[in-house]
């Protein structure tokens, strides 16, 4: 009897949560983008090598790392003189080709503001997304991946307001935090939330999300990155959590989460280190960490019974202030990224 009352609590708090006034219901409605950027048809048609190009839609990224070793210079730019947009957005192709691509891509569309930016990943389809650099990638002894929540896109890489909770303004703290022998990559490469509605409450966006964040990351290995620490924040954790048994990553840090859609760290499936923050003030321990109906996402993975290793944040302030320089959080964060703890 007392298990049943539970579970109607359980059940009325969700309905509560989603369809009224606790906010679940301010959001859009958003759907993902998924499949190969514009182009790749023109891309897998073209013979101007005299033998095929890797398929956008189906070679992993290890093929695509061969076929560019196989490439003279003189082919790779032509290849980006014709196709910079698939090129830009092949994983597994050298790092320095798709940084050039793409400074080729963003010119001339909405999102031109990306000019002059380090730019590893371009889609400018819906409301955009993009991957950015900080730092020297090829060259870089530890790479990490900032994976964002709700409400960004390629149109916002950056908030004056919320300095600390942006892809690029994450991403940069976190490299000035760790030094200059790290490389962090903002990667806002798929369709997120806007707002708190029921897209944030599903895990429909973040499946497709991680779909393309292990293709990243496995992109990133097979171009010769050392295997990156993902720091997933908010509905970005759900993100990270759906690809951790499948993405090339050593380090795992979820902060702000609602959870990864996992009872324990342990049934996440991954070999690499689990880890988790959440700051006494963070709004999102109001939300029910629960699952019915394919609403909510699970368990706290900052609890102690999941199994995380704890990241002190007491220092941090609200949702978005865990990368603000002076937080204990950031400390820990930085140390994680340059491989100092064991």
């Amino acid at each position: 009897m007392r298990r049943y009352s539970r579970t109607l609590v359980t059940v009325a708090l969700t309905t509560t949560v989603v369809a009224g006034t606790a906010g679940w219901a301010s959001g859009n409605a958003q759907r993902p983008v998924t499949g190969p950027v514009p182009g790749a048809a023109a891309w897998a048609a073209d013979r101007v090598l005299g033998r095929a190009l890797p398929d956008p839609a189906t070679a992993d990224p290890a093929e695509v790392a061969a076929f560019f070793a196989s490439t003279t210079a003189a082919e790779d730019r032509e290849l980006v003189r014709r196709h910079p947009l698939v090129v830009g957005n092949l994983d597994g192709a050298p790092v320095a080709l798709r940084l050039t691509a793409n400074a080729a891509a963003v010119r001339g569309t909405a999102f031109a503001h990306l000019a002059g930016r380090d730019i590893l990943a371009f889609d400018p389809r819906g409301r955009g997304q993009v991957a950015e650099v900080f730092g020297d990638l090829e060259h870089a002894r530890q790479v990490s991946v900032v994976v964002p929540g709700s409400d960004v896109d390629a149109g916002t890489p950056e908030r004056p307001s919320d300095p600390y909770g942006t892809p690029a303004g994450m991403a940069r703290s976190l490299r000035a935090a760790a030094g200059a022998g790290s490389a962090v990559v903002a990667w806002t490469g798929y369709t997120t939330p806007v707002g708190v509605g029921l897209d944030a409450a599903s895990g429909d966006l973040a499946e497709a999300g991680a779909e393309r964040l292990v293709r990243f990351t496995g992109g990133l290995t097979a171009a010769g990155a050392p295997r990156p620490a993902l720091f997933c924040h908010s509905y970005g954790s759900v993100v990270c959590g759906l690809a951790a048994s499948r993405a090339d990553a050593r380090d795992l840090v979820v902060f702000g989460s609602p959870g990864m859609r996992a009872d324990r760290a342990e049934d996440l499936g991954t070999s690499a280190r689990v880890w988790a923050a959440k700051d006494p003030s963070d709004w999102i321990s109001k939300v029910p960490n629960v699952r019915f109906a394919g609403l909510g996402h699970g368990n706290d993975p900052a609890a102690p019974a999941f199994g995380a290793r704890r990241i002190p944040a007491d220092r941090a302030e609200g949702h978005t202030g865990y990368l603000a320089p002076g937080t204990d959080s950031l400390d820990a964060f930085a140390a994680i990224a340059r491989g100092e703890v064991r």
